[in-house]
């Protein structure tokens, strides 16, 4: 390997001890971060001594605009967003990592998570208006087969929507339930609107198949960007709607032996 010039050499040498200093020493904080929380203390008031940290070394290297000092505050935000729930201050936060620290990979990840926190607070609102009693906006899209699939189409029937996914377990674990319901009550007017999470079309065929899922099912092969669930805010699956007969929401999320009582009681079985 070509020798460096040793003034050269003496400026590279000391910027990767920086680099490693602040890794360390985000690496400790993060560690005594995660032991913290681990034994139940997740408020912002039980990590204010660790917090004060996370500015102490953000402060300690000011005049160094490098991705390992950005991503101390990458991390410090990313508190507010995991721990605390508060997309304001994490908003805040990513603000200033991409004002004080641009083009580094942190300030890139600060824009992403920005945008999912948007995404997020999007999503909030339109769930804040899917309560029971509430009617349970329209969508007219093709099935799986291609075929026409909506709400209104069900006008005059009991519909569980139901968002869920092959490689969601706790949809999977729920699927017998599911299936128990509509065996039961779907000649007694109980249908099912499947929205399907997957990515893999062949493995979501495969499965209704064999599971006997005969509803309707949509699927557009974009995960948690599915059209339907972004337009209902689905942040995590399952997650189901059982609507009445005139298409207002009767409950949401009902698991178990909750959702058979929930239908035989709107269909006037007791």
């Amino acid at each position: 390997m070509r020798a460096l010039p040793f003034a050269v050499a003496a400026i590279l040498l000391s910027t990767l001890s920086v680099h490693a200093d602040v890794k360390s020493e985000l690496k400790s904080l993060v560690a005594t971060v995660n032991s913290k929380l681990s034994s139940g203390q997740d408020s912002e008031q039980a990590l204010a001594p660790e917090l004060k940290q996370f500015d102490e070394i953000l402060a300690k290297h000011s005049d160094e605009k490098t991705d390992a000092v950005a991503e101390v505050l990458f991390m410090k935000a990313m508190l507010y967003v995991q721990v605390f729930q508060d997309p304001a201050k994490a908003s805040e936060i990513f603000a200033e990592l991409q004002k004080k620290f641009p083009g580094t990979k942190a300030a890139t990840a600060a824009e992403a998570a920005t945008a999912d926190l948007k995404k997020q607070e999007a999503a909030l609102k339109i769930q804040a208006g899917l309560k029971a009693g509430a009617a349970f906006p329209d969508f007219s899209v093709k099935d799986l087969d291609g075929k026409p699939m909506s709400v209104s189409a069900l006008k005059g029937k009991v519909v569980l929507i139901d968002f869920w996914a092959t490689w969601c377990p706790p949809c999977v674990r729920e699927i017998p339930n599911v299936i128990a319901a509509y065996k039961k009550y779907h000649s007694k007017g109980f249908d099912i609107l499947g929205v399907s999470l997957d990515q893999d079309k062949a493995a979501l065929a495969g499965f209704i198949k064999k599971n006997d899922m005969t509803w309707p099912q949509y699927f557009d092969g974009q995960g948690f960007d599915n059209a339907l669930a972004a337009k209902y805010g689905i942040q995590s699956i399952p997650s189901t709607y059982l609507i009445d007969q005139k298409g207002n929401i009767i409950a949401t999320n009902l698991r178990g032996e909750e959702l058979e009582t929930a239908v035989a009681k709107a269909i006037g079985e007791n």
